[in-house]
């Protein structure tokens, strides 16, 4: 699946007609003559326009010509969606968007991306965005415009239909992107596959569509062997039926995202790549179909993992850190500076955190840190949930060495993640995210469908760690 182009992005020519919006502060509405007009700025008054947050009105300017007049927060981290609402809510046309000088760029030009893309697969031809941002060329290949990109794929390939997007489908999809960029890729299937990755092809061989594994590696133009190596390993389940305990059909309505993390981790090694970052980047994706037939796995099923470990099948439906014990511990094989896996993998941190909160476990104080203040700094939250030992003796079973499954029917989510940290080494550095990948209505910035939050914390994370002379390199050394 090809990345689709920002096209709501332009660079203005000459003798083009560009429109203005006016970002506005609260604070600021006395000096809105000085922009539109005493005119203008009495008609604003009269539609009630106070510049809160996300309002918008259209003015004549001086010269009579339509001008948008936006409200925008006050100073402090603005979050980036909030322009997400110029791209559906102003008229047709090319449009220039004068902020004050504390508003980041980076922040406009993503935040009106992001509220342009569309998805659908209508017998019409979906028409491209009549509402555009006019930007220079610098402007159209930065940071932003790339970030965009590589979330609209993400957001491409969570939304596609499971009859469309199968396991090698989505293999392929991966294939792609990543040798855009120069990455040697790697697809196992078949006999290498179910011995390199038994629990994976455990879950994946009762589906027809068979399961891959995609493994990647790539390195920035400026990284030699000793540069910092990231690996990141991301759940690619197609889709998810439950298995033998079956889920009921309100349960299967989403379940064509539950390859959400691989989505997620697939446009988060893009945008490094797009950035030619300093570092090596290893990917694993487990791209598989959960799956009822008479070759699925069962209940108190008993498999041999990668590591040694044998593990007893307590529910089928607990498939996804199936899928990625075994590439969590290929991983670790290779020593990262930082193993990073995203899954959509249990309902508790849903309960919990609800769907915008992507939950974040850590096993380093200090790694940790930088992830949350990254999600701060960028509007991109996620939300720490502890790794809480207590709770490992849950996972027991008497007849292998660990259930995928807990004995107790609380805390989900940390169980799930010391299932997983048993397949990590101790002293790896491990980021293990657990996101909804999904909006479940539509909001500025965050249509209704497949999202991948986390992509711009955890960007921002890694470059903080990795690529920055500061005080948070020590981290990496230590």
């Amino acid at each position: 699946m090809p990345v689709r182009e920002a096209d709501c992005l332009v660079v203005s020519r000459r003798g083009s007609k560009v429109r203005t919006v006016h970002a506005v502060r609260p604070s600021e509405q006395a000096v809105l003559e000085t922009w539109v007009g005493e005119q203008a700025a009495a008609f604003a008054e009269s539609c009630g326009f106070k510049a809160l947050p996300g309002q918008l009105v259209m003015v004549p300017d001086t010269n009579g010509a339509p001008t948008a007049l936006f409200g925008v927060p006050e100073k402090g981290v603005v979050d980036p969606f909030i322009f997400g609402a110029l791209a559906q809510e102003l008229p047709d046309g090319d449009w220039r968007v004068e902020a004050p000088d504390d508003i980041a760029r980076h922040d406009v030009i993503l935040g009106f991306c992001l509220g342009a893309y569309q998805y659908g697969l209508k017998s019409a031809s979906a028409k491209k965005p009549t509402t555009r941002l006019v930007v220079t060329a610098q402007e159209r290949a930065s940071v932003a415009s790339e970030m965009a990109r590589s979330i609209w794929l993400a957001r491409d390939l969570i939304n596609t239909p499971a009859n469309l997007l199968g396991p090698s489908d989505l293999a392929r999809a991966a294939k792609t992107v990543l040798k855009e960029f120069g990455a040697d890729v790697d697809v196992i299937k078949g006999a290498a596959l179910d011995k390199a990755y038994p629990l994976l092809a455990h879950v994946g061989n009762g589906s027809d569509r068979g399961p891959r594994v995609v493994v990647a590696q790539w390195h920035g133009s400026t990284a030699d062997k000793k540069a910092p190596l990231i690996s990141l390993v991301g759940k690619g389940v197609c889709f998810d039926s439950g298995g033998y305990d079956l889920k009921p059909s309100s349960g299967m309505l989403r379940m064509k995202k539950d390859m959400g993390g691989a989505a997620t981790v697939l446009a988060l090694a893009r945008l490094i790549m797009t950035q030619d970052l300093p570092v090596r980047l290893e990917l694993r994706l487990g791209c598989v179909e959960n799956s009822v037939s008479g070759h699925a796995m069962r209940p108190l099923d008993v498999v041999r993992s990668r590591s040694g470990l044998t593990v007893e099948i307590g529910n089928t439906d607990a498939e996804g850190r199936l899928v990625l014990c075994d590439l969590l511990h290929e991983a670790g094989e290779q020593n990262p500076d930082l193993l990073l896996d995203v899954a959509t993998l249990t309902g508790a941190a849903r309960v919990a955190l609800g769907p915008d909160l992507p939950a974040l476990f850590c096993n380093d104080e200090d790694i940790s840190k930088v992830f949350l203040e990254a999600g701060q700094q960028e509007a991109d939250p996620m939300w720490r949930l502890p790794l809480w030992q207590g709770y490992r003796e849950w996972l027991g079973s008497s007849v292998a060495d660990i259930s995928n499954i807990s004995s107790r029917p609380t805390a989900g989510a940390i169980t799930a993640g010391l299932f997983l940290e048993r397949f990590v080494n101790p002293d790896q550095r491990w980021v293990h995210i657990d996101s909804y990948a999904w909006n479940d209505s539509s909001r500025p910035g965050r249509p209704k469908g497949g999202d991948s939050p986390g992509v711009r914390a955890v960007f921002k994370a890694i470059t903080q760690l990795f690529c920055e002379e500061q005080d948070t390199a020590a981290i990496k050394l230590s």
